[in-house]
């Protein structure tokens, strides 16, 4: 049951992103986590978690992305974020 869980969240989870960005409200998931939680808090959990993975993993990459560029221009690499240092999961 847990698979099906996390599988049903985390397709919501992207739909819910992108959804976003034609909504024009990056923070529409909180909407969705309250109407998911209202039904199932084990669900909206899921979901939560796979948002905070696939926030958290666009921002490394983008991270990634500007150091990468930085190195091929000569130019200083990007520090990370000060958020960055209070860690996380």
């Amino acid at each position: 049951m847990a698979d099906f869980i996390q599988d049903l969240a985390d397709g919501l989870a992207r739909d819910v992103l992108e959804g976003s960005k034609e909504l024009e409200d990056l923070f529409f998931y909180e909407q969705v986590s309250k109407v998911i939680g209202a039904s199932s808090p084990t669900l909206q959990e899921a979901f939560m978690t796979s948002i905070r993975i696939r926030l958290a993993e666009k921002r490394g990459r983008e991270f990634l992305n500007k150091a990468l560029q930085a190195k091929r221009d000569g130019a200083k690499l990007p520090e990370p974020p000060r958020e960055a240092e209070k860690g996380g999961h």
